[in-house]
């Protein structure tokens, strides 16, 4: 059996019960996730840390909006933030100087693990990485040395998903060698064009959220055992996927211990928490069960 765990989740929502959820939402929550209406419900700041207590997951990043920097994600960072960070969303590409001004803000007044772009969730899908509209992003995250996640993939949400195919970061690990890049919610159907990407490129990561860990390919297992031990990063995207079952599911996958720790835990910090502030509040941070 594997020995005790340590883990960060790299990716949840708690604001889905903030606002009303635009209607793709609810049909791949319908058609593709197959869940009910309570994954919109609000979420409780003290079930989420008994739930990450009980799976030793010591911190949690969080969806952020840069544009409206209120709600659950905020709070739940302001009363415990020696448990979460955010990320920076809601990025308008193609108004890139008061974004990048925007973004720059966010950075300095919030825990701010990694920037993120859903390519196939803006501009109906027309722009893929390689194109110039995202260079300016590109430049300022390696000025804030900012990590950035794109959504690789096929979308779950009926929306075109061309944008998402991996082969367009390409061109963008050779002109941004500085870029701190992951490739975000798996990379189904382009797994191979994924892996072999990160082999070619130091500074290209995946996370896996989104993707219930017993389903991740075989292929994917074989690089994290082999080549990819720093390239692989543990993600639930709770609540479409829930902590405990993701957690526990990558405790029974077919991996040594060394290379589970990196996945749930070690990627994570080197990638995204070393370079924030140390943690601190009131609460403590819990023992490793």
């Amino acid at each position: 059996m594997p020995t005790a765990r340590r883990a960060h989740d790299c990716l949840i929502n708690v604001h889905f019960g903030d606002t009303a959820q635009p209607e793709w939402m609810f049909r791949v929550k319908d058609d593709y996730f197959k869940k009910d209406d309570s994954i919109f419900g609000k979420w409780e700041l003290s079930k989420v840390i008994d739930e990450m207590d009980a799976n030793g997951v010591e911190r949690a990043i969080i969806t952020a909006n840069i544009n409206n920097p209120k709600g659950s994600p905020y709070d739940f960072v302001e009363a415990r933030p020696d448990r979460f960070a955010l990320t920076a969303g809601g990025l308008d590409l193609l108004r890139p100087m008061p974004t990048l001004r925007k973004l720059e803000s966010f950075v300095k007044d919030h825990p701010v693990a990694f920037a993120s772009v859903g390519p196939s969730f803006w501009g109906d899908g027309m722009y893929p990485p390689s194109d110039a509209v995202y260079y300016p992003l590109y430049v300022k995250c390696c000025e804030l040395d900012l990590p950035l996640a794109l959504n690789t993939g096929l979308p779950g949400p009926p929306i075109p998903g061309e944008a998402q195919n991996p082969i367009h970061l390409d061109r963008v690990c050779v002109r941004f060698p500085e870029l701190k890049l992951c490739m975000m919610h798996g990379a189904d159907p382009w797994w191979d064009t994924a892996i072999r990407l990160m082999i070619k490129y130091k500074n290209l990561h995946l996370m896996t959220s989104a993707w219930a860990p017993k389903y991740l390919p075989e292929a994917l297992l074989h690089y994290m055992r082999s080549r990819g031990k720093t390239k692989i990063i543990f993600a639930s995207d709770a609540p479409v996927l829930s902590i405990t079952r993701t957690i526990g599911e990558a405790m029974q996958l077919d991996l040594p211990d060394d290379i589970r720790d990196n996945y749930l835990y070690a990627n994570a910090q080197s990638l995204f928490f070393d370079r924030l502030a140390p943690p601190s509040s009131a609460g403590s941070t819990p023992s490793t069960p």
